[in-house]
Order: C-alpha cells, then structure tokens, then sequence
C-alpha cells in the first residue's frame, strides 16, 4: 500500500514505451513539486513532456491538494489539461473524479506524484499504477516537511527490495 510501482526521478522519466509496457493510457498528474516548484516555476521541459504524451495520445489530468484554483489552474492552462483542486487525497473520491474526466479503467491510470502518504497512498487504494517522483526541490510546506523523513525511510526499504527482486 505505501509502495509505489515505479519510482523515478522527475515526470520526464516517464516516456511512452513505459507506459505501453504497463498498458497505462492516462496519467493523474500532482501539481506541487511535480509539475512546478513551490514558487510555481515550472521546469524547463515539463510543458513539451506534456504536449509529448498527449501527441500519443496519453490523457492528462491534474489532480492537486492545493485549494488554490488560480495556481493549479494556471498549470493546467500552461499543459492545456483538465484539472481538480483540493482533491483531498489520499482519499479515493478525488482519484475516481480524474478517473471519470479521463474516461479510463482504474488498470489504465497512472497516478503520478512527490508523496507517498497523498499521491501513492491514494493510487494504490484506487488499484491505479502509482509513480513516485522526486520534489523538484527541497523546499516543502510545513506539513509536507513533517511527513518527509518518514517517506525517505520507505524509498530506502522500497528500493533494497527492488534490488532484492532482481538479483532474484
């Protein structure tokens, strides 16, 4: 359950190839230190990764914590994607109103996201395909800060598995 599929260091790591390998036809994207910094700097890239994905036909959309609808609104604008703020995730409720905008099967969806206890928790309740990605940057919200020890103690047991599993 805290465990994510795959754990890789930026959204742009996600490329087609993977995501035909695991049948994986939309993408639920976080908004904060996912998509842009916490001072809503978007790195250079994204916006083309984006345009990339949905060239191939990948639907996009953005589900985000943040009750803030200009800030993730405006990311949405930049990416041209639907977008739900205060998505209260881990909650399954937010996940399966993305799931309805992308009109996909919960096995077809990546959720795609910096934290575990919000965006892999809540992916991995809704049997969707959970990405942990590295925060683009060190800087978090108060809250976010807290719980950020605890998570880097998982990635370490996450990965001695994922070594574990294949050198079997």
């Amino acid at each position: 359950m805290i465990y994510p599929k795959e754990y890789l260091n930026s959204v742009k790591d996600i490329n087609i190839d993977f995501l035909n390998k695991h049948n994986i036809k939309g993408l639920i994207l976080d908004v904060d230190n996912t998509l842009i910094s916490l001072n809503r700097k978007m790195p250079e890239g994204v916006s083309s990764w984006a345009k990339e994905m949905k060239n191939n036909g990948i639907k996009i959309c953005i589900l985000s914590n943040s009750n803030k609808m200009n800030k993730v609104g405006a990311v949405a604008k930049i990416i041209e994607v639907p977008y739900i703020f205060f998505g209260k995730k881990p909650l399954k409720s937010g996940f399966l109103r993305a799931k309805e905008i992308l009109k996909l099967n919960n096995e077809n969806i990546a959720v795609v996201g910096d934290q575990i206890f919000t965006d892999v928790i809540g992916a991995n309740r809704c049997n969707m395909f959970s990405i942990l990605v590295k925060p683009i940057e060190e800087k978090d919200y108060l809250i976010t800060k807290i719980k950020r020890p605890l998570e880097k103690f998982i990635i370490k047991k996450y990965e001695k598995n994922k070594i574990k599993k294949e050198l079997k």
